[in-house]
């Protein structure tokens, strides 16, 4: 299986309302990397309990057990289809409403270039919505561009990514590459605004960064 491959970005939404979105899961799903995921997903989630709204993903969940797992974090599970999703059902881009926000998820393969802020703005203006989520590059991003919001989850179970050319061009061997960090964000959306708590998993501790976007109302 390839290395991007059960990758999948997840956010889900709570309500107040919350959207923890998971980034992308590694080949061998959630259950392949239990300590690294439950430090991550565990402790969010233990915060809120019983208060996710939606799980949004976006793409590569390709073993069942995963599937299973995110379904049953809340009754509302949205999808798009990602490079390695086998579905012939799921659509590419989705947009759901949370308050006064319309966010947009989209699978990272379909942008292009890849992780291109200008080629992201083009989607989010397409889709008509003021937060774009994507997925693909395993690495968290969050960051406005023209009063939009744009999120990149990263991978939630620190899946392997080599789309960053950056860090390979500067790597001498394989041995200087760092290992991804697993992560994943949770969308608390109240009216017009939406608070970001991006969860990292870094050297056996969570580390939880906060961002907040407030949509410029007429």
């Amino acid at each position: 299986m390839p290395p991007e491959a059960n990758s999948s970005s997840v956010v889900l939404l709570r309500r107040k309302v919350v959207n923890p979105y998971l980034g992308e899961a590694d080949p061998g799903g959630l259950a392949a990397c239990p300590q690294k995921t439950s430090g991550v997903v565990v402790s969010a989630l233990n915060r809120s309990p019983g208060k996710v709204q939606q799980v949004l993903c976006l793409g590569n969940v390709t073993d069942k057990m995963t599937l299973e797992y995110l379904r049953n974090l809340s009754n509302d599970y949205q999808a798009v289809k990602g490079e390695f999703d086998s579905s012939s059902t799921l659509p590419l881009n989705k947009v759901v409403t949370q308050g006064q926000l319309k966010i947009g998820i989209v699978a990272g393969h379909t942008v292009v270039p890849n992780n291109d802020p200008d080629a992201l703005l083009i989607i989010a203006r397409q889709l008509d919505v003021d937060i774009l989520l994507w997925g693909g590059s395993h690495r968290v991003e969050a960051y406005q561009v023209e009063g939009k919001f744009f999120i990149n989850p990263g991978s939630a179970t620190g899946a392997f990514y080599t789309g960053w050319e950056e860090d390979v061009e500067e790597a001498q061997s394989e041995e200087d590459l760092q290992d991804p960090i697993p992560s994943f964000c949770l969308l608390d959306v109240q009216g017009a605004v939406c608070t970001v708590y991006i969860y990292s998993y870094i050297d056996g501790e969570v580390k939880v960064d906060k961002m907040v976007y407030r949509k410029e109302l007429n």
